[in-house]
């Protein structure tokens, strides 16, 4: 059986507004939006490799702040966990460094006008649950293409 590797994402907070990050690789992927993160190494706490993950893509420090309840299946064996994150005092803006193009603030209205990853539609329906942003009947908006399934990848 394969071990399960954790990827983390943050839902970094600015006040209200949640940054969005569009991704530039791989093809399959370039264009749609995500919280920023990335895989956790062996050995590294998950909160931890979110604070690496965010100073490598983004140039930024921060700090995690509490985990996002739930956990949602990627590619196997990788999984995602969010966790809410803000930066730290005396922090540079967040710039695209690494595997983004482009960032964005959006504010609670703004949340679903960007074409997320599938897994972070689900995050971030999670999030708004425990935000109390998440009081519509209806939850999050998905975008048409991320109801669809990931194509496969080699």
């Amino acid at each position: 059986m394969t071990e399960r590797i954790v990827v983390v994402a943050a839902a970094l907070y600015d006040g209200d507004r949640l940054l969005a990050a569009r991704r530039s690789a791989p093809p399959a992927l370039a264009g749609r939006w995500e919280l920023p993160g990335g895989k956790v190494e062996e050995g590294e706490s998950a909160e931890a490799a979110l604070v690496r993950e965010l100073r490598e893509e983004l140039g930024v420090e921060a700090e995690t702040l509490e985990r996002v309840p739930g956990e949602w299946p990627l590619k196997p064996p990788y999984v995602l966990q969010a966790w809410t994150a803000r930066l730290l005092r005396g922090s540079p803006q967040p710039r695209p460094l690494q595997d983004h193009d482009e960032l964005r603030w959006l504010t609670p209205d703004q949340i679903r006008d960007v074409d997320w990853l599938d897994q972070d539609v689900e995050a971030i329906g999670a999030l708004e649950a425990i935000r109390g942003a998440g009081n519509r009947a209806t939850g999050p908006r998905e975008p048409a293409r991320a109801r669809r399934q990931a194509p496969p990848s080699s």
